[in-house]
């Protein structure tokens, strides 16, 4: 296939572009390179045959429709986004026109070139979601696509109003539609401002390792390169209307998160006292979702899809790639609000 992938120079999107490559699927990459994107996540195909890169932002209606038409994807997948929480909650504008607005115009752009095609039935637009939509479970339940919607943060607002877009712009106008809401991702390239990668990252360089209340928030968590690949086994193998949750089936507390992370670093790089001393409470953010978790039996019963990973196998993974990759970390903590304490301002 010839895939447009949208934020393809991000953390999730990155990896997606990567093994749709490796899978000999020709790729359009289009990215605005905001403060999270980075061509170096994929440099490792840019000089790819099948790889093509258009710095476009989302919300600019008639370069998309220059790149429709320049080229001619069989289908879309539409990852880009704003993603952090933390920031939303100091800047929800941005959410919105990139969210919204955004994918608006990405609906937009791809009714007219789907129709301009003579609408083939082969064509998709796949729309990639979070299951923060959904909003905040208690000790018990799961997640399942007939959750009802309950957004809490400007953030999941955003994402939950631009599904609904998608599901109108395939009810009104017949356009071939997909979603998906996946969990927590986590993995190489993830941009360190993020739960695991900065703590990593403060874990080395000796600074606190911030725990928001007292880390008893559950999340599932889903290695990103696990989340790629049941993306585009979706994309492959869905019927048109669809929606799957995708989970990592690994429910776990931040607090923990956080201490495996200070465990295998203590074998990794060990130092003179236990990482985990590093590890200090903080004021919790607002509205902080208590836990969420998804159930994954459509997509095991109707794919054959599950994770390929456990969370210890992921997470000594991702810990041994930022050890290994700090000419790609280091210059990103530079970049706004990189490592900075975010989502207070409420």
């Amino acid at each position: 296939m010839k895939i447009l992938v949208t934020g393809g120079a991000g953390f999730i999107g990155s990896a997606v572009v990567r093994q749709a490559v490796a899978a000999g699927h020709h790729i359009v990459n289009v990215d605005c390179l905001t403060y999270a994107a980075c061509l170096e996540n994929i440099a490792s195909v840019a000089q790819s045959p099948l790889y093509a890169f258009e710095q476009v932002d989302i919300r600019d209606r008639p370069a998309l429709d220059r790149v429709f038409d320049a080229h001619k994807p069989d289908t879309v997948m539409h990852l880009a986004a704003e993603s952090h929480v933390d920031r939303s909650i100091d800047g929800p504008a941005d959410f919105i026109q990139t969210n919204l607005i955004g994918t608006f115009q990405m609906l937009e752009a791809a009714r007219t070139y789907w129709a301009a095609c003579d609408k083939p039935d082969s064509f998709r637009f796949h729309h990639i979601s979070t299951d923060e939509v959904y909003g905040s479970l208690g000790e018990t339940g799961m997640f399942t696509e007939e959750t009802r919607y309950d957004p809490r943060s400007p953030y999941s607002a955003s994402k939950a109003g631009s599904d609904h877009l998608v599901r109108a712009w395939g009810e009104t106008y017949n356009l071939p539609i997909i979603l998906t809401n996946c969990s927590n991702n986590y993995g190489p390239y993830h941009f360190p401002e993020k739960l695991i990668p900065l703590t990593i990252l403060n874990a080395l360089a000796g600074k606190p390792l911030p725990v928001y209340g007292k880390g008893e928030n559950v999340r599932d968590w889903l290695f990103v390169e696990d989340h790629a690949d049941a993306l585009l086994t979706v994309l492959q193998n869905s019927p048109v209307g669809t929606t799957f949750n995708i989970g990592g089936e690994n429910e776990v507390k931040n607090i923990d998160i956080v201490k495996m992370i200070c465990r295998l670093l203590d074998i990794k790089k060990p130092k003179a006292k236990p990482y985990a001393d590093q590890i200090a409470f903080v004021a919790d953010r607002p509205g902080h979702d208590m836990r969420y978790a998804i159930d994954p039996t459509r997509i095991r019963t109707e794919l054959g899809w599950q994770p390929s990973v456990t969370l210890e196998q992921g997470l000594e993974q991702t810990v041994n790639w930022y050890l290994n990759n700090e000419a790609w970390w280091k210059p990103l903590q530079n970049r706004a609000g990189a490592g900075q304490r975010l989502g207070i301002k409420a």
